[in-house]
């Protein structure tokens, strides 16, 4: 994808979104109506999660807890263990995933906003990893911490993906909300896909590795606040999605060294109105594949590898915040060519896919809830 790829949205492709509402506990949809279920509540703003055995769920809570959900919605005590946390607004305890060999060595990645010193408000992402036993963790050992930190409790991304292989983490970033310039420098890791080993080293061949004064950890760059990633099935890329400004959420597919324009080009606004950057394009930077315009706050996003929905197969699903919705995407090569939108009534933080081929969001509330999707049977 290069900077003459032109970025598609629903105006561009001329398409009307099919606005799916949910009736009751049912969202009509093109291929099948769907069943939003509630399978816990009770979660205080959840932000990740991770499908154990047995039914179970790892899920993070931004307030700075973890727990574990049984098959039956029921939430168990906070895991002990976690390093200390700064909770302010959009910092806390973010995202989890398990590791690839989690069935023989126990161990869970996580990312929160880490105080540089102890209750200090100067933070920043950083990734920890440790062994989950009961419910404790052991062994934490922070393997990334984002440079600089900053004061301010805005933008920290916090997204962490797996490659295809396992061999590597990608770890989505954001611009801290004041720092927007420090995302077109290669000097810190603010506006920054990164991506690492599972120890925390930097790969050999990550783009800027051999760059005097870059960061080797760097993947790409120009980022404004991503939220979501996943592989794609097909192709074993990364895709991601970040909040634009006033407008512009971004859905991108980040190839190693190339710069995603943020804030130089956007098709968003200042909030309250007012240009940013130069406008929608610039040589050497690249477009999105698809952009929200006006933003729906896109936060989560999965592809769809499931068996339970065949019809979408190979799809993006991508949530809302501001736009309490989930988008489905489809995708043709590296384009966007259809959307619909599954309507709800609450912000929607994440999207996975379960073991069981059915489709799980977090609710971002204080009193949040895990809901799944399955496909109704009438």
């Amino acid at each position: 994808m290069n900077a003459m790829h032109r970025s598609l949205s629903i105006a561009a492709l001329g398409l009307s979104a099919l606005a799916a509402t949910a009736q009751a506990n049912t969202i009509e949809t093109r291929w099948t109506d769907v069943n939003v279920e509630t399978v816990a509540s009770g979660l205080n703003h959840p932000w990740g999660i991770a499908f154990l055995s047995n039914g179970r769920m790892l899920v993070t809570e931004r307030a700075g807890t973890m727990h574990i959900i049984d098959s039956d919605g029921n939430k168990g005590e906070a895991i002990a263990g976690l390093p200390e946390i700064k909770v302010r607004r959009q910092g806390g305890l973010l995202d989890v995933a398990l590791s690839p060999d989690y069935e023989s060595d126990s161990t869970i990645y996580f990312s929160y906003s880490e105080p540089e010193s102890a209750g200090s408000e100067v933070t920043s992402t950083a990734v920890a990893r440790a062994r989950l036993e009961d419910n404790e963790l052991h062994d934490v050992e922070v393997i990334f911490s984002q440079y600089p930190k900053e004061d301010g409790g805005r933008h920290y991304g916090g997204r962490l993906q797996f490659s295809a292989d396992g061999e590597y983490l990608f770890i989505g970033l954001g611009d801290r909300g004041h720092r927007q310039d420090d995302s077109q420098t290669l000097d810190n890791h603010t506006g920054k896909l990164v991506r690492i080993h599972r120890d925390g080293s930097a790969p050999s061949d990550n783009p800027f590795v051999d760059e005097d004064g870059a960061l080797a950890e760097i993947w790409s760059y120009g980022h404004r606040n991503i939220q979501g990633m996943d592989i794609q099935p097909s192709t074993g890329k990364i895709w991601a999605v970040e909040h634009g400004p006033q407008g512009g959420d971004e859905l991108n597919q980040p190839e190693a060294g190339l710069n995603y324009g943020w804030p130089v080009v956007t098709h968003g606004e200042q909030y309250g109105g007012g240009e940013v950057g130069i406008g929608f394009d610039k040589e050497g930077m690249e477009l999105p594949v698809w952009h929200w315009t006006p933003s729906i706050a896109v936060s989560g996003m999965a592809f769809y590898d499931g068996n339970q929905f065949p019809a979408w197969q190979g799809n993006i699903l991508a949530t809302g915040l501001r736009g309490t919705q989930v988008a489905r995407l489809e995708v043709d090569g590296d384009r966007v060519i259809h959307q619909e939108v599954m309507q709800f009534e609450q912000r929607i933080r994440e999207v996975r896919i379960g073991p069981d081929g059915l489709i799980y969001l977090l609710t971002d509330e204080s009193d949040g809830k895990i809901l799944r999707l399955s496909p109704s049977d009438d």
